[in-house]
């Protein structure tokens, strides 16, 4: 069932810009905004794990979230990335987005402290309860060493304000099971840009993808086709961004994506230790990517 939602399509975890010196470019990061307006994407998901978030403390945070909001004016939503492994900070974080405008949050499992499914089930629903704002779960296994269970999901669904996941494990036997144990005005995104067309197709409602960064119009288009249950078109229309969806990932994400935007004067090449710019060899394998593109 297709929900009447505005959190539902092609939604892009956004790169945080910068210059070579790790400091954050704002004049390319409200450039990007403009670009996926201008390109028909659903959603801005500002400092989300994509956005380095790990890497920027507290005060860039919020200060990115803030500028995206600002930037963004309301002719599209934005959806802030809060999580945090201390719940506390979470918690400090989801609030300081709600009173910046933000549309929602996502919130990405604790990472490294390896929480129970009742330590997961807790800090998300305290973080609902504190901070009254739509939430989205996030859930990363590969990334954070957690790894939420649908059984999980389901609990936490039951509160008011949590609306949704972006699951990216990539796993669609799990994706099924969210679709036949959610309520159906659950909000089901992947996470996984090679497995997005055949998630949507079974059920899902977007997209929150890396690939939006570089390629947003094309990327709007297949999903569209996707939950119109065009299947062939569907397919068709990715089929040009498949090497995209692999290649981002080559390397650490963002470290691939990032340096696409910058072969593309969108951004420059800035990023911050312990991630490094793509290496040599890489940049040729992905070079060639957004060539066929026609981006570069």
């Amino acid at each position: 069932m297709r929900i009447n939602h505005p959190l539902t399509g092609s939604m892009v975890a956004l790169i945080t810009p910068m210059f070579k010196d790790g400091s954050v470019d704002f004049a390319s990061l409200e450039a990007l905004v403009e670009f996926h307006i201008e390109s028909g994407t659903k959603a801005i998901i500002s400092m989300g794990t994509t956005g380095e978030s790990a890497t920027l403390n507290q005060q860039e945070h919020i200060e990115v979230m803030r500028s995206t909001v600002e930037f963004a004016n309301g002719r599209i939503s934005i959806i802030a990335g809060t999580g945090a492994n201390s719940t506390s900070e979470a918690i400090e974080l989801t609030q300081a987005a709600k009173e910046i405008g933000a549309d929602a949050c996502l919130l990405v499992t604790p990472y490294y402290n390896k929480p129970t499914q009742e330590g997961l089930y807790q800090h998300y629903k305290l973080i609902a309860e504190t901070v009254d704002i739509d939430q989205i779960l996030y859930n990363v296994p590969g990334r954070t060493a957690v790894d939420l269970l649908p059984e999980t999901i389901v609990r936490l669904s039951e509160v008011s304000n949590i609306i949704g996941v972006k699951d990216a494990t990539g796993d669609l036997s799990v994706a099924q099971m969210l679709i036949d144990t959610c309520p159906e005005d659950f909000l089901l995104y992947s996470g996984d840009d090679a497995t997005a067309i055949e998630f949507i197709l079974m059920g899902g409602h977007g997209g929150i993808s890396v690939s939006a960064n570089v390629a947003p119009k094309e990327l709007s288009q297949a999903y569209q086709a996707a939950f119109d249950n065009n299947k062939t078109l569907a397919e068709e229309l990715d089929a040009p961004l498949r090497g995209l969806h692999q290649n981002l990932f080559i390397e650490s994400n963002p470290i691939p994506v990032k340096w696409a935007l910058h072969k593309m004067g969108k951004c420059e090449s800035g990023i911050r230790l312990p991630l490094t710019i793509l290496s040599q060899q890489a940049q040729v394998i992905l070079e060639q990517d957004l060539s066929n593109l026609g981006v570069m």
